[in-house]
C-alpha cells in the first residue's frame, strides 16, 4: 500500500508491541505520519513518535491526542488497538477485574476516539479502525470477561459508523482468531504444555496455524486507507477461516 498514506497522519494505540507494532510500522511504510501511543514508549524508533498514554485515563489520553496534532498537524487516522487480555470463565474474576478490563479494552476506545473526534472531522480522509476479536463473534472456552469486552468493541464500531459517517469519518474493526503475539506467548508459556497448547490452538484455526501481526496490520491498513472510502461498519475477519468455515478433520 505504498503511497496510500502521504499527507495522512496517525494514531495507533497499543503500538509498542505485538499487532500495535507492526500496525504503525505498515501505515509509516505506506507515507504516513505515525504517533505511537502506549504505555512504554522508549522503545519507539524513528521514523514513528512516541507519546505516553493511558487509556484508562482521560488526561493522558487527551494529552497525547493533542500531543500527536501539537507535532504532525492534525490527525486523519485512529486505530484504537491498546487492550488486555482476561481467562476464565464468568465465575473466575471478581467485579474489580471485570471493570479493569471492560475500562481499558472498551471505554479506552472511547476516551481515544472522543478526543479525537475535532481533529478527524476536519480530515478529508478520516478513519478509525478498532481492534476487535473472533472472540466477538464465537464462543470460546475461559473467554467469559475478555469476549465480553470484544463483543462490546463490535457493538461500538457499528454505532461509531452510524453516528459519524455524514460527518466524513469511517469506523471499521477487525476481528483476529488467536494471533502469535506476547501475551498469546505468555499463556503458552504457563501451560503445563507450551508445545501442545500451541497445537491446539492452532489446529482451532482451520488454516492450521495462529495468525500473525503483519497479517492484522495489513487487515487494517485496508481499511484505514482512502481506497477503503466506501467501506464503513464492517468487521472484517483476520482468523483463518475460524469463525466462518466448518471443515472436515484433516485427512478425511
Amino acid at each position: 500500500m505504498s503511497g496510500d498514506f502521504e499527507g495522512l497522519v496517525a494514531a495507533v494505540t497499543g503500538g509498542a508491541s505485538g499487532i500495535g507494532a507492526a500496525i504503525a510500522a505498515e501505515l509509516a511504510r505506506g507515507g504516513a505520519q505515525v504517533a505511537v501511543l502506549d504505555l512504554h514508549t522508549e522503545d519507539v524508533a524513528p521514523p514513528l513518535v512516541g507519546f505516553r498514554c493511558d487509556v484508562a485515563d482521560d488526561a493522558s489520553v487527551r494529552a497525547a491526542i493533542q500531543g500527536t496534532v501539537d507535532r504532525f498537524g492534525g490527525l486523519d487516522i485512529v486505530v484504537n488497538n491498546a487492550g488486555v487480555g482476561a481467562q476464565g470463565t464468568v465465575a473466575d474474576n471478581p467485579d474489580e477485574e471485570w471493570q479493569r478490563v471492560l475500562d481499558i479494552n472498551v471505554i479506552g476506545m472511547v476516551r481515544v476516539t472522543r478526543a479525537a473526534l475535532p481533529h478527524l472531522r476536519a480530515s478529508r480522509a478520516a478513519a478509525v479502525v478498532n481492534t476487535c476479536s473472533v472472540a466477538a463473534t464465537a464462543g470460546l472456552p475461559q473467554r467469559a470477561l475478555y469476549s465480553t469486552t470484544k463483543g462490546a468493541v463490535l457493538s461500538l464500531t457499528q454505532a461509531m459508523a452510524a453516528d459519524h459517517l455524514r460527518e466524513g469519518i469511517r469506523v471499521n474493526c477487525v476481528n483476529p482468531g488467536t494471533a502469535d503475539t506476547p501475551w498469546v506467548g505468555r499463556l503458552l508459556d504457563s501451560a503445563a504444555d507450551p508445545a501442545a497448547e500451541r497445537a491446539a490452538l492452532e489446529a482451532r484455526q482451520p488454516h492450521g496455524r495462529l495468525v500473525t501481526a503483519d497479517e492484522v496490520a495489513g487487515a487494517v491498513a485496508y481499511l484505514a486507507s482512502p481506497r477503503a472510502g466506501s467501506t464503513t461498519g464492517v468487521a472484517l475477519a483476520v482468523d483463518g477461516g475460524m469463525q466462518a468455515l466448518r471443515l472436515r478433520p484433516a485427512g478425511q
